[in-house]
């Protein structure tokens, strides 16, 4: 089996042929050994061909062809089971197309060596949106206001997709085997649970960025997918909250 650096970047693909190959050579500039793993789902446009020819040039890159559209959540699960079975100690959440800025990632890293999980806040000081309407601006923070009263996470931008995970915290989520919300509500199902058993979850303020190139994933059924996601939270999850499972000590820091 190959093997992959401690520090991996778990990169989902769905038709950002576009951006692919300059985000691919963004991540790798950074100063950090790391290693590229693309989850691509079976792109129409071919973003799975340009990532077998990228993964061909470089071996830093890897590549993991699913059979179709799952959701942003299986795809990261996936990612993560393969990037440990292959050594990954510290893993990367990131979107494809430079909504995050990958010079962020060493912060990242070195925020999430110091705790357990780091995520990149775009509502903490120092954090913003760049090229949103004011619309966007108010779903986005108005989520995350709902999540915090509905579910009671701590973490101020808990729908952020910009995030680095240490090992134990992933290998501790996914042996519950109960994570299933697929569209951006992954985002704040992971927040919640890591949250519950006790792990500390520092955020790094970044400036997210409309993307550049390709077409947004979002949707009204994603959107609705996270309202009832959220609502479901503490009673999904009632066992842990109790604190029969509690594996780490630490609160989450603002």
């Amino acid at each position: 089996m190959e093997s992959m650096s401690e520090l991996t970047v778990v990169l989902p693909t769905y038709n950002e042929r576009e951006n692919l190959p300059r985000i691919a050579e963004a991540i790798l500039a950074q100063p950090l050994e790391l290693s590229l793993l693309i989850v691509d789902d079976n792109s129409p446009d071919g973003t799975g061909e340009i990532a077998d020819r990228l993964a061909a040039e470089d071996p830093r890159i890897h590549v993991l062809h699913r059979e179709g559209k799952g959701g942003l959540g299986t795809a990261y699960l996936a990612g993560f089971r393969f990037a440990m079975d292959r050594g990954a100690q510290y893993l990367f959440e990131i979107d494809a197309d430079f909504s995050h800025n990958p010079a962020d990632l060493p912060r990242l890293y070195e925020a999430a060596r110091k705790a357990d999980a780091a995520v990149g806040s775009r509502y903490v000081k120092g954090g913003g949106c760049e090229g949103w309407s004011r619309l966007r601006w108010m779903i986005s923070r108005g989520g995350n206001i709902y999540t915090k009263l509905v579910a009671r996470t701590r973490t101020v931008d808990a729908t952020s997709g910009f995030r680095c995970y240490s090992r134990r915290v992933l290998e501790a989520l996914m042996a519950l085997d109960r994570i299933d919300a697929r569209g951006y509500a992954f985002q704040i199902e992971m927040t919640f649970v890591a949250e519950a058993l006790g792990f500390r979850i520092v955020e790094v303020p970044i400036v997210f960025t409309e993307r550049v190139g390709g077409e947004s994933k979002m949707s009204s059924n994603i959107f609705w997918e996270g309202l009832k996601v959220v609502w479901g939270l503490r009673r999904k999850y009632a066992d842990i909250l109790k604190g029969g499972k509690v594996l780490a000590g630490g609160a989450a820091a603002e």
